[in-house]
């Protein structure tokens, strides 16, 4: 999912909030059914980065900015909660590099410019930036790691800066532990380099908030803490920082539009055993439907009275806590969380863990928001459905464009009830286009689609009720017999996971294989993972699970917890194939149960249809035709 783009659409207001199996269907049969960043003018052509480079290089010698000159600068991708998906004001990767994807790392020396990241962006990235940048395919034999390109190319005891408040503790941990081993030191840089030479940068969004009754959430903001605190208790935790948007939005039931189609608002929280801290700026939280949702204005006991503070006040006020803290007692961080929030925790208190118990309990939906979900996904089948039809009658007469096709998506899913915006930018990507992974149509790419080429469209939407991502690859005309074979050991790995049946306790990791199984038959795969979580009106990116070669610390699947299924293969120049279900962690029933281990298999709740056209009807086998063990059926 790409960052967004510039198009005549008209977009719902992000401050007015009033704003399960798999089915293929005949290319002319369209039937409603019941049910993986920054607003620019983005061109694929490279930005001139030579003057940027020339600024930041010398705000590197400044003594203003630090106390000693250093030799490099990273620039991650993320904010100060490492998100993702970010403001634009916190763009600051792309603002010099002109690489807008959702991932990347730069790294800037005296001679050197560097640009790190994933098989999703490859293309995107090389048509980006210009001569100055090195691309660093990450993932690939020869592609040294970031700290490892630091050592090679740097002069012996150099310093390596970075802005403490955006960089993840566990990043920061293992970049110094490798450059100190080689005469090398991270700094921390209190000032941003980036936002010294940014003149025009954009403000940080403050916008309203909305709430969410039990008929979406399914348990109060009081329970989600009084649950928070047993965990708390158990492990001797006085104090729980809280720095991941989505974290805080879902334990206080709450939805923001700071950051672009993530339903998330830029805040801080500190839960005590006793005592609750929001860091929020803005009168946000002044409007009578926000106080009358914390209670604020009543006389609550004092462990569910909420204290507002101002968001920049965050470390001041964590340090201050730490200060009265008595021998035993800890304070639980995430090691995602800033490098700046995890220091100003003494290490003796300091409790880091990869993952927080909000991110697993957030993970694994409860039945309201399983059910919301499932909803979402109803009204989302409609909507494309709906598109299909109108694609199927006018891509014919030659005047339907990716932007265009795009923004009739939107005007689809705009109809159904509880719409509040999209997921993410929408992919709509034909031909060659459709071969860079996280392609966005603007002006200068538009290609109109036609009858021959195949098309995809990777899109979805957040509703009150839950949050959508789909992929469909379709064609309008006839497509070649390598078309058909390449979707059809795609549909092939597709339905191997979604028919999957595993133990408990499996991780992600370990069904990756399954996706890839047909295409590595055939020498064929794909540069990215085959599936993430998702978010219950949150973020469609959503740890700590997922399915990926990558075995990262990944928690495992455990009943309740949403991911993608979306293997794909894309043919550089020539197309790009996807087909991407949402999918639900649900028990299943086995005849010998693991041994009482427990048995899990997936519950697609993506409704939309697949296109025939597409398939090699002859290449499936009974049991892929049947679809999973419940027999479900392929027409």
């Amino acid at each position: 999912m790409a960052a967004s783009r510039k198009s005549p659409r008209v977009r719902t207001s992000h401050q007015d909030f009033h704003l399960r199996n798999l089915r293929i269907i005949e290319p002319n049969e369209v039937t409603p059914s019941g049910d993986t960043g920054v607003e620019t003018d983005r061109r694929m052509a490279p930005k001139v980065t030579s003057e940027l480079l020339r600024q930041l290089r010398q705000a590197m010698r400044n003594s203003e900015y630090v106390t000693e000159p250093i030799q490099a600068y990273i620039i991650p991708s993320g904010d100060a909660h490492q998100s993702e998906y970010i403001a634009p004001c916190d763009c600051r990767r792309a603002f010099v590099s002109g690489f807008d994807g959702s991932a990347g790392t730069a790294i800037i020396t005296e001679e050197h410019a560097a640009m790190w990241t994933d098989g999703r962006y490859f293309l995107q990235a090389a048509k980006q930036m210009d001569s100055n940048w090195t691309l660093m395919k990450m993932g690939l034999k020869d592609t040294p790691t970031q700290e490892d390109w630091l050592v090679s190319v740097l002069p012996e005891g150099s310093r390596v800066g970075v802005d403490p408040l955006i960089i993840p503790t566990d990043y920061w941990k293992k970049m110094a532990k490798v450059l100190r081993s080689a005469g090398h030191h991270l700094v921390p840089v209190k000032d941003n380099l980036v936002d010294k030479i940014w003149t025009d940068r954009p403000e940080r969004p403050c916008r309203p908030l909305l709430t969410l009754g039990l008929d979406y959430t399914g348990i109060s903001w009081k329970e989600k803490v009084a649950d928070l605190r047993l965990k708390m208790a158990e492990r001797n935790i006085v104090w729980f920082v809280v720095t991941a948007l989505d974290e805080i939005a879902w334990l206080f039931n709450l939805r923001g539009s700071d950051v672009e189609h993530n339903p998330v608002f830029f805040s801080y929280a500190i839960i005590g055993l006793e005592t609750i801290m929001l860091f929020i700026d803005g009168d946000r939280i002044d409007a009578p439907s926000v106080k009358e949702h914390l209670l604020l204005d009543l006389g609550l006991e004092a462990e569910y009275r909420i204290q507002v503070l101002p968001y920049k006040s965050i470390l001041s006020e964590l340090k201050t806590l730490c200060a009265d803290l008595s021998l035993r007692e800890k304070v639980w961080v995430s090691d995602k969380a800033s490098y700046a929030v995890s220091e100003a925790i003494p290490k003796d208190h300091r409790c880091c863990m990869p993952y927080t118990p909000i991110c697993i309990a957030k993970a694994v939906k409860n039945t309201a928001e399983s059910e919301g979900m499932r909803r979402a996904h109803i009204k989302d089948a409609v909507a494309l459905c709906e598109l299909f039809n109108w694609l199927e009658k006018e891509v014919p007469k030659g005047g339907v464009t990716e932007i265009s096709a795009a923004d009739k998506a939107e005007e689809f899913r705009r109809q159904q009830a509880d719409f509040v915006d999209l997921s993410f930018p929408t992919i709509s990507s034909t031909g060659p286009n459709g071969a860079i992974i996280h392609y966005a149509p603007v002006p200068e790419t538009n290609r109109t689609l036609s009858l021959d080429e195949v098309y995809l469209i990777d899109s979805g939407a957040q509703y009150k009720d839950g949050t959508t991502d789909v992929t469909r690859t379709m064609h309008f005309g006839t497509p070649t017999a390598y078309e058909k074979e390449c979707f059809t050991y795609v549909l092939k790995g597709h339905i191997a996971v979604s028919a999957a049946i595993f133990p408990t306790g499996t991780k992600g990791h370990l069904l990756d294989s399954f996706a890839r199984s047909a295409l590595w038959d055939s020498g064929l795969d794909y540069l990215h993972g085959t599936g993430h979580g998702v978010g219950s009106f949150l973020n469609v990116h959503e740890g700590p699970c997922g399915i990926s070669y990558k075995t990262f610390s990944d928690e495992p699947l455990e009943a309740g917890m949403i991911v993608t299924d979306e293997p794909g293969y894309y043919e550089d120049g020539a197309f790009g194939i996807r087909i991407e279900n949402v999918v639900l962690v649900v028990p299943m029933k086995t005849k010998y149960n693991f041994n009482n281990r427990g048995s899990l298999t997936f519950e697609p709740l993506t409704l939309v249809p697949i296109q025939t056209k597409m398939i090699d009807v002859d290449s499936l086998t009974d049991k892929e035709v049947m679809g999973n063990s419940q027999g479900q059926k392929f027409w």
